[in-house]
């Protein structure tokens, strides 16, 4: 009863609802996509600097909004600071957790609980397909007692290993990319979104929140966002 609840409000949430870009960020690809889409919108407005090294510079410390702000903050007085922790810091801010909490209410997003409880459940069918697999290998490889066809064996374990199978390719075709994030209903407002063309999308960000930093058309930008901390060595 509380799972058809649940889908008879999210089949009525989000009717009248306009997506803000941070909304679709959210939905597409959570707290990350978030902190990408504030980055790039202040370096585009030209009050954020971020160099293709992996370092942020602060031009305008005046945040417009909650978001803008949890970069500044994340920054710190200096004013500088490399890029992966400040979209660490911004994706785990306080800003960010209430708007989450904002959709769920909404209907619009997919709780914790409900996100854990999915993937929960992927993971135990690849574990059940790994074990057909190994269970499999040993009958096969194990002497048999009696003369019992090696085919048979293979078939009785070949079945349950295509069942498993058969589940994991259900769930990656109906299973939405952004669908860890997104409830039905807002699967379908992302889905208006996501045929937004150069035209309608001058800026670009409607793309960069349903896509992410692929979308960015700068390279020195994209350069940025994907940088990578380097890995040091344990002495």
């Amino acid at each position: 009863m509380r799972a058809a609840a649940v889908e008879s409000e999210a089949a009525t949430a989000g009717r009248a609802h306009a997506l803000t870009l941070y909304e679709a960020a959210f939905l597409s690809g959570g707290p990350a996509r978030v902190a990408d889409l504030t980055l790039v919108s202040m370096a585009r407005q030209r009050r954020l600097l971020l160099a293709h090294t992996g370092w942020a510079t602060v031009v305008d410390p005046r945040g417009r909004d909650d978001m803008e702000r949890s970069v500044i903050g994340a920054i710190g007085p200096e004013g500088q600071s490399r890029i992966a922790p400040v979209r660490e810091a911004t994706a785990a801010a306080d800003a960010v957790s209430g708007l989450a909490d904002r959709l769920v209410d909404a209907g619009l997003a997919v709780p914790d609980d409900a996100r854990a409880d999915v993937a929960a459940g992927v993971r135990q069918v690849r574990l059940a397909a790994v074990t057909v697999v190994l269970l499999g290998a040993i009958a096969l490889l194990t002497p048999a007692p009696s003369d019992m066809p090696r085919g048979l064996v293979a078939l009785w374990f070949g079945l349950p290993f295509a069942l498993t199978l058969s589940c994991l390719a259900i769930a990656r075709i109906e299973v939405h990319p952004y669908a860890r994030w997104a409830s039905p209903a807002g699967q379908r407002l992302l889905g208006s979104l996501a045929r937004y063309s150069a035209a309608d999308d001058p800026t670009y960000l409607t793309s960069v929140a349903v896509h992410g930093i692929r979308a960015v058309g700068e390279p020195d930008l994209r350069a940025a966002l994907a940088h990578r901390e380097p890995q040091h060595r344990r002495l």
